[in-house]
């Protein structure tokens, strides 16, 4: 068994995912961190789109949600820097948070509370219009600096090709990546194009066997054949 961190972990859903779909996660990385160390900031549906629906305001809510979880466990576990691991778009709010500037009027104070960042499957590059306000926000902030402060991995599987000529797995995974990036025939986890996951300063890690999304009787990043594939990053 690889010898894994025994710092705290908060796990961050990913955007329209919400807290309980990562139970199994938890119970995953409970194999190598005892389980009251590792908590799922308590993300819902409706923090995404909010009420009247605000997608624009999704990165503040869940900032707001990410940051009292974080507190929460540095309190029970003092000296002890968190590791985010973070699912999907839930990487990109983290990165936002990290930075520790003013993102639509909303900043948090994380002091060193949080050491490491994991994120799994977070397109850094993308062209989608929400997911750009954030992405847009980190590279005009991000820095050497940032990466001497937080070591960040970002993890991505390779597993599904697309192909907008292929058979109808392959043309479905290229109408996903299309939504990402303007190439849809590329390799990626089914949701994600692996390349838009790659971060300069960042570990980039790819993993061949994980899906993308936290559904029943799939190998995503949360399950225990999931997690034994990035596990040793943590």
């Amino acid at each position: 068994m690889a010898v894994v961190r025994q710092n705290p972990v908060v796990i961050i859903p990913g955007v329209l995912f919400w807290d309980s779909l990562y139970e199994v996660m938890r119970d995953a990385l409970s194999a190598w961190i005892p389980k009251e160390k590792i908590a799922i900031a308590p993300v819902s549906m409706l923090d995404w789109v909010g009420f009247p629906p605000s997608p624009e305001r999704s990165t503040n809510r869940v900032m707001a949600t990410l940051d009292l979880a974080v507190r929460k466990m540095a309190a029970r576990f003092p000296g002890e820097p968190v590791t985010i691991v973070a699912h999907s778009g839930g990487g990109t709010v983290a990165m936002v948070y990290l930075l520790e500037n003013a993102f639509q009027g909303d900043v948090y104070a994380v002091n060193g509370m949080v050491g490491r960042l994991l994120t799994l499957g977070t397109p850094f590059h993308t062209h989608e219009h929400f997911a750009k306000i954030k992405t847009d926000f980190i590279f005009s902030h991000l820095s050497a600096e940032f990466f001497r402060k937080y070591h960040v991995v970002s993890v991505v599987s390779d597993r599904y090709r697309g192909s907008t000529s292929g058979n109808m797995l392959e043309r479905l995974c290229s109408m996903f990546y299309l939504s990402v990036t303007d190439d849809g025939n590329l390799d990626g986890d089914g949701v994600v194009p692996a390349k838009s996951c790659f971060l300069e300063g960042a570990e980039n890690v790819t993993i061949p066997e994980c899906e993308h999304l936290p559904a029943p009787h799939t190998r995503w990043y949360g399950t225990k054949e999931g997690v034994e594939q990035w596990i040793e990053w943590l």
